[in-house]
């Protein structure tokens, strides 16, 4: 499902237009990404918690020529779904059922 497909989707669903439910999904994304800049979790209920993890610093070797490179730490955006999510995404159910 696309970004389209997404926005008409939940459109139909909670009745509002589809430009009234793409600058909802805006606003939405935008206030996610200014937690994301502060380096706060988001969290969302039923669903799972979005968080910034960094990561160390670390050396790799390059296996073909095995020169080693040491990579630079970073930050990256880590997903960690709710229980409720984990049981209905193991036992194929879904929403609509």
């Amino acid at each position: 499902m696309n970004n389209k497909e997404f926005i008409a989707e939940l459109s139909k669903r909670l009745g509002y237009t589809f430009d009234e439910t793409q600058n909802i999904v805006n606003t939405l994304v935008g206030t996610m990404n200014a937690n994301f800049q502060e380096i706060e979790p988001v969290s969302v209920p039923g669903f799972g918690t979005f968080e910034i993890k960094k990561k160390l610093e670390r050396i790799v070797v390059n296996p073909s020529t095995q020169q080693r490179m040491l990579v630079p730490p970073k930050l990256v955006l880590n997903f960690k779904p709710s229980v409720s999510l984990k049981e209905k995404i193991r036992s194929g159910r879904t929403e609509n059922e």
